[in-house]
């Protein structure tokens, strides 16, 4: 048997079992064998970590099928799809995902002029090739504005920044151990290494606290709002502002049942949702 090779990288994109579930699966492989091949690229495992760590540990012969990818980002981009087409993720783990996603397409040079197979289509018919965005791509592909996309970039920085210096801290991160806010992690992305690594040891030590930032001039003005109410002394004050928000927006979904909605309005929609996710993440 040939000798596998475990790739940190690919195995933080696959989401840990947890405790009951790694045991109900140990348990089928004991009784019933490994009946799904593990998926190498070359030597490295791709797909079936959880399953190669128990057949390893109890001998229990497997198969493996090879996939033929060109790169890394290939691969990553493999995973991701994989993943994401088959489990049910947290919203930090799929911002991951995508942010992940969007990079390693970027890094796929395609063609002389530096471009990813989004940047350009062939000519045809002499016509000049229309120039099409990454991020607008990937938005349509997850049904999220390409704002998000940006935003998802920098949210896998900084958690994959602070996997290089601490990879429990990034597994605890993704697991939702440590809840941390897709703004709070924009904000980590640009801090320098030696900062990075009192945050990364304060995650693995369940004490991290969202450092005073400045708020960025990129801010929306619903979160501006929203960071103007965290900080009020009043008793109560974020229940009021958020039952006065929902007031605001109530609306008679019935009356609408027939009325079609733009893709514009659809992701403005969705930049509202993360929006308040962030903050239902936050309180």
């Amino acid at each position: 048997m040939k000798e596998i090779i475990i790739d940190e990288e690919f195995k933080f994109l696959l989401p840990t079992l947890d405790t009951e579930t790694f045991a109900r699966l140990e348990e089928d492989l004991l009784k019933n064998g490994c009946r799904d091949a593990l998926v190498l690229w070359g030597d490295v495992l791709i797909d079936g970590y959880n399953r190669y760590a128990i057949c390893s540990e109890h001998d229990i012969p497997f198969s493996t099928v090879n996939m033929e990818l060109d790169t890394r980002e290939d691969v990553l981009i493999w995973i991701i799809t994989n993943q994401v087409s088959r489990r049910n993720l947290t919203p930090i783990q799929l911002s991951h995902f995508r942010g992940v996603h969007y990079r390693a397409e970027r890094q796929l040079v395609k063609n002389k002029t530096g471009g990813n197979q989004y940047t350009e289509v062939k000519r045809q018919n002499g016509a000049k090739p229309k120039s099409l965005s990454t991020a607008k791509q990937l938005a349509d592909k997850y049904r999220v504005s390409s704002r998000t996309i940006d935003r998802d970039s920098k949210t896998a920085a900084a958690i994959d920044a602070i996997g290089e210096i601490s990879p429990e801290a990034k597994r605890k991160i993704l697991a939702g151990e440590m809840h941390i806010n897709r703004k709070t992690l924009k904000e980590l992305s640009a801090m320098q290494a030696d900062e990075l690594t009192d945050i990364a040891a304060k995650i693995e030590e369940g004490t991290f606290e969202k450092p005073h930032l400045t708020t960025s001039a990129e801010s929306s003005k619903e979160e501006a709002q929203i960071s103007s109410n965290l900080n009020r002394n009043e008793k109560h004050s974020l229940d009021v502002y958020i039952n006065n928000m929902i007031s605001d927006h109530v609306i008679n979904l019935q009356e609408f049942s027939n009325t079609k909605v733009s893709k514009k309005t659809k992701t403005a929609l969705r930049g509202h949702i993360d929006m308040l996710e962030d903050l239902y993440r936050q309180i």
